[in-house]
C-alpha cells in the first residue's frame, strides 16, 4: 500500500513551490492526505474585492497558484468580495479606504469572473465562483457571535494596525471588523486552504482562529509574493496608476511592460512567467521578451506580435499608430479647437493637467510639438490630425 502521508508531503511540497509561507508547518500535507482518504478534493479560497473594475497582473501570481490546485484536481473557490467591498481591506494601508457605492461595486464585479477565467480553468469541478453578500447580509444577532471569536488585542497586532495605533492615528471600528468578515468567509465555505499576497498573511491566519470558533478543521494558508508596479517601488495597484490591466488591450499591455525598470525584469519573470531572465539578451531584449510572452500568455502568439510591431512603429520609427481612434471636435466662434478641451474630454485628464503637458512639450499634432501656450490650434490644423498625448496616447481629430 502506498505510503500516504509520503505521498502528501511530496504533493504539498511541490504545490508549496514559489510560495513565501505555507502554514502552519505540514498543515498543508495533512490537508491532501485527509482529503484523499475522503476520496474528495480540496477547497481552495481565493477572496477579491472589486474594488476596482479590473483584475490585474498582481492577481495572476495568486491565480497562477490556484490554477496549480486546479490541475492537481482540487476545486478553486473564488469569492468576489462584493460584500467586504463595502468596508475596504486596510491591508498595506496608512488610512482608511474611501468606501464604495453599491452600484460602483456592481459594475466592477460584473466582469471579475471571466478576467480570473484568462488564468483559471472554468470546469465546474475545479472552479466555485461566490459573492460574499450571500452570507454576510447577516443580522445583527450573528454578527454579535462573530465579533465574540475575536478580541482586540488580537487585531491590534497587524502591522499596519499596531504602527496607526502607535502613531495615535485614527482606526475605525469598519476597519477592523474587515479581517473578521474575510475569516468568516473561510466559515461560509469550508475552505481546507485559503491563499493570498503576503500582505494578506494576517487575516488568513485570523481565518483560521474564526473556524476554530465555528467548531470547522482549521484552514492551511499559502502565501504568495506581491508583484511590483511598473514604477518598480510599489505593489500593484489600480489605486496608485502603476497596474497592468489583465484586460488592457494587447498593445497596451505590451507597452506598460516596457515601461518598467530594468531592476523589477527578474520579478516580473519569476513572479509570471516562472523563468530566469536570459542572461544573453541585453536589458531591452529581455524586456522586449517578456512583453511579447505576457502578452502571448492572456492573449495569443498573434497578438503579442502585432502589439510589438505596434510599439516598434510608434517607439521606434516614431509614427502614429496603424489604428486610430476618432474624436469629435467642437470649434470655439473664433474658428479654432480648444486642445486641453479635447485632451481632457479624450484622455479623462482635467484641463489644467492638459494645459500643462502641452507647456511642458508632450503633446504633438501630426507629429509637431506644440509650443508652450499653444492651447487653441485653427479648425484647418485640427481636423483629420492625429493627436499624441505623451507616449503611447493616440486620436484622429474630426470636426463636427
Amino acid at each position: 500500500m502506498p505510503d500516504a502521508p509520503k505521498m502528501a508531503a511530496e504533493e504539498a511540497a511541490v504545490l508549496a513551490l514559489g510560495a513565501v509561507d505555507s502554514l502552519p508547518e505540514s498543515a498543508l500535507a495533512s490537508k491532501l492526505q485527509t482529503a484523499h482518504e475522503q476520496g474528495r478534493p480540496l477547497r481552495v479560497k481565493l477572496g477579491i474585492d472589486p474594488t476596482a473594475p479590473d483584475i490585474h497582473l498582481g492577481h495572476a501570481v495568486v491565480l497562477s497558484k490556484l490554477r496549480e490546485f486546479q490541475d492537481a484536481g482540487h476545486r478553486v473557490v473564488l469569492i468576489v468580495g462584493d460584500y467586504t467591498a463595502r468596508v475596504g481591506d486596510p491591508s498595506g494601508r496608512s488610512s482608511l479606504r474611501p468606501m464604495l457605492t453599491e452600484e460602483e461595486i456592481e459594475e466592477n464585479a460584473a466582469t471579475f469572473q471571466e478576467q480570473a477565467l484568462k488564468i483559471l480553468s472554468p470546469d465546474p469541478d475545479r472552479l466555485e465562483v461566490r459573492r460574499n453578500s450571500e452570507w454576510l447580509e447577516m443580522g445583527l444577532t450573528d454578527l454579535l457571535a462573530l465579533v465574540r471569536t475575536t478580541t482586540v488585542a488580537q487585531l491590534l497586532e497587524r502591522d499596519d494596525f499596531a504602527k496607526r495605533y502607535a502613531a495615535k492615528e485614527p482606526i475605525s471600528m469598519l476597519e477592523l471588523l474587515y479581517p473578521l468578515l474575510q475569516g468568516y468567509d473561510s466559515v461560509a465555505v469550508e475552505a481546507d486552504v485559503e491563499l493570498g499576497g503576503t500582505d494578506q498573511k494576517f487575516n488568513l491566519l485570523l481565518g483560521r482562529d474564526i473556524q476554530r470558533a465555528y467548531g470547522q478543521p482549521e484552514q492551511a494558508i499559502m502565501t504568495m509574493p506581491i508583484l511590483v508596479g511598473t514604477d518598480g517601488r510599489q505593489k500593484m495597484s489600480k489605486s496608485l496608476g502603476n497596474q497592468i490591466g489583465m484586460t488592457d488591450a494587447p498593445g497596451e499591455m505590451y507597452g506598460k511592460t516596457m515601461s518598467i525598470p530594468d531592476q523589477a525584469m527578474e520579478e516580473y519573470y519569476g513572479l509570471l512567467l516562472h523563468e530566469r531572465q536570459p542572461d544573453q539578451l541585453s536589458p531591452r531584449d529581455a524586456k522586449r521578451a517578456l512583453a511579447r510572452e505576457i502578452v502571448a500568455w492572456l492573449y495569443s502568439e498573434q497578438d503579442a506580435e502585432q502589439a510589438e510591431q505596434g510599439f516598434d512603429r510608434v517607439h521606434i520609427e516614431h509614427a502614429a499608430p496603424e489604428t486610430v481612434s476618432d474624436v469629435r471636435v467642437r470649434v470655439g466662434e473664433d474658428g479654432t479647437v480648444h486642445l486641453p478641451e479635447t485632451i481632457a474630454e479624450a484622455f479623462g485628464f482635467s484641463r489644467s493637467q492638459a494645459r500643462r503637458l502641452i507647456d511642458q512639450g508632450g503633446v504633438a499634432l501630426d507629429e509637431e510639438t506644440l509650443k508652450r501656450g499653444e492651447h487653441d490650434v485653427a479648425v484647418g490644423r485640427a481636423d483629420g490630425a492625429v493627436l499624441k498625448v505623451g507616449k503611447r496616447r493616440f486620436v484622429r481629430l474630426r470636426v463636427g
